[in-house]
Order: structure tokens, then sequence, then C-alpha cells
């Protein structure tokens, strides 16, 4: 089985998260913030070895799915055609993740950096990236607009990704505004992202429709 880089890559970040953890133990409060609210207040503690390895702990079984789907996928030939965005966007995944957690070290350490200002720069990056993996997606069973009628069709699939590539662009640069209107910063990052989703399935649906009555004649 080969070994890819950004496997490699991904896996150095799973074993960061727990030296982190690790090292920092001894430094951190018994009890961790763990949660903020919409306003950027904490809302939720964790005790502390929870508040450290909770996280790690999720994000490691993330990263066996972002290894593994690729390798799973019965479409897994499709994958290999568009291997590299989709690396790509683990990676930067991976390393968001990697700065949330950080910013919760910090927090509980005394350096509060508000999540308003690091959530919406990284879910930004994370969804235009998910424009360009959209773009370059084939049909597959895990990765892109997933629904009954793209799945059904690569003429549909192909459509549906092509819009829907430009939209999460937009969604994500509409995204990285709410680090700089931080009372609209949840509204910025939830409304377009949920807009897409909702508008891409409506067309995927249609589209669909319209390439069956085309068929019949």
């Amino acid at each position: 089985m080969n070994v890819r880089k950004s496997e490699v890559i991904i896996s150095a970040i799973v074993l960061l998260f727990f030296v982190i953890g690790v090292c920092l133990y001894p430094w951190m409060p018994d009890k961790i913030a763990s949660h903020w609210n919409a306003k950027g207040e904490v809302d939720g503690y964790l005790p502390k070895f929870w508040g450290l390895f909770l996280f790690p702990l999720i994000f490691a079984g993330i990263a066996l799915l972002l290894v593994a789907v690729p390798r799973i996928d019965p479409l897994k030939a499709n994958i290999e055609e568009f291997r590299r965005h989709y690396d790509r966007f683990a990676i930067i995944f991976s390393i968001f993740f990697l700065f949330i957690y950080l910013q919760t070290i910090l927090w509980n350490l005394g350096i509060q950096i508000s999540p308003l200002t690091l959530l919406p720069i990284g879910m930004g990056l994370l969804f235009y990236y998910a424009g360009v993996l959209c773009e370059n997606a084939k049909r597959n069973w895990f990765i892109g607009i997933r629904t009954p009628w793209t799945l059904s069709s690569d003429t549909v699939w192909g459509k549906t990704h092509k819009i829907g590539g430009k939209l999460f662009k937009i969604a994500g640069i509409t995204a990285i505004l709410g680090a700089f209107i931080q009372e609209y910063a949840i509204i910025l990052i939830l409304i377009p992202v949920i807009s897409v989703a909702v508008y891409t399935s409506a067309y995927s649906y249609f589209e669909y429709q319209k390439e069956v009555k085309q068929k019949a004649y």
C-alpha cells in the first residue's frame, strides 16, 4: 500500500495534537474553556483531561476517515482523477482543526484570541477550497454534492458541481467578511453555505428531471 505525502502530513498533525496536549498539561487550568457562543463568550467548560484530549481524539477519527475514503469508495478510480485536489483539501481541513485547537489552548493560557476572528477566516478558506474541489470532483459516493440525482447521472453531477463550486467560493469569501464584522460572523458563515446546499440540491433535481424528459423523446 503506497503512503501518500498528504497522509504523512495528516498523521504528523494528529501526532502534533497529542504532543501539544501532553506538553502543556501541567500549565492548564483544571477547568478548560471549550465552547463559545455566537457573541464569542465562553459558555462551556470541560475537565482538564477532556479539554485537552477530546478534540485530538475526535480529529484522529476524522483523519482516519480522510485517509480511508479514497481507498474504500466503490468509485475510487474516479477519485484518483481529482486526488491532488482532495489531498490539498484534507491538509487544509487538518490545519484548520489544528488552529482551532491552538486557539482553545491559548485562550486557557490567558492569550484570549476571539474565535470570531479565527473561525470566519478558517471556514472561509475551507468553503473556498471546497469550491475548487467541487469544480474538479468526479462522481463518487463520499466527496462532493451527493444527492440522488447527482449520483445517478454524470451529466447532472458535472453541471451541479460546476455551479456549486462557484457558489462555495462566494460563500467562502462571504464567511471571511465575518472576521471584520464579528457581530454578524455566524450569519455570514452559516446562511451562505446553507443556501448553497439548498440551491444545489434543488438544481440537481431539476437538471435530472430535464435529462429524463430529454431521454424520453
